[in-house]
């Protein structure tokens, strides 16, 4: 398992070039510096609930987190490994990699931003690291609102900036051997 060390490393990173304002490069292919791997990250409060985490995601621990007596709506988006890649070649499994520091501190942002774009009562914003069979789920957002069309359009804001935002990289392992680092994870 390799993880970052200190945060001066990261910043070394990103004086390089590598990570541009504490972003992942745009390139296709795995980033050529240590990643940390299948650690634990999490942030909850009585609101929010993110968490980076190797173990099996749960989709009734969000729902559970999100209830509230006052959300007459909730939306949940469950992102699973699936079988083909974009071009339609056999995949076998997934290997996700984090950079958990940044990975929960976004997750945490991306919440704040939903909160204030959307009256929401609760999110939670779960991702799974390590490796991954397919139909395993891979990421959960969760959403309550008092309204239906608020839950909807908060939760798939929340999944877009994940993939967008989040310092998550996966790795396609195809049924011909090879893998391909992808990605908006």
């Amino acid at each position: 398992m390799t993880r970052c060390s200190s945060r001066n490393k990261g910043a070394s990173r990103r004086a390089s070039g590598s990570i541009p304002n504490g972003k992942p490069s745009g390139s296709l292919t795995r980033p050529d510096y240590d990643v940390p791997r299948a650690t634990m990250g999490a942030v909850s409060d009585d609101q929010t609930l993110a968490r980076v985490t190797a173990e099996p995601l749960s989709v009734d621990e969000a729902i559970v987190f999100i209830a509230d007596p006052s959300a007459g709506g909730s939306c949940i988006f469950v992102g699973t490994v699936r079988d083909t890649d974009a071009r339609g070649a056999v995949v076998t499994g997934l290997t996700y990699e984090s950079w958990d520091e940044i990975a929960v501190d976004r997750l945490r942002e991306i919440a704040e931003g939903l909160r204030a774009r959307w009256p929401i009562r609760k999110v939670a914003l779960l991702h799974r690291t390590g490796d991954l069979a397919v139909g395993e789920a891979s990421v959960v957002v969760a959403v309550s609102s008092a309204h239906r069309a608020e839950a909807f359009e908060a939760c798939r804001e929340g999944i877009e900036r994940l993939k967008h935002d989040v310092p998550i990289w996966k790795k396609e392992l195809l049924a011909t051997g090879e893998g391909n680092w992808v990605m908006g994870a």
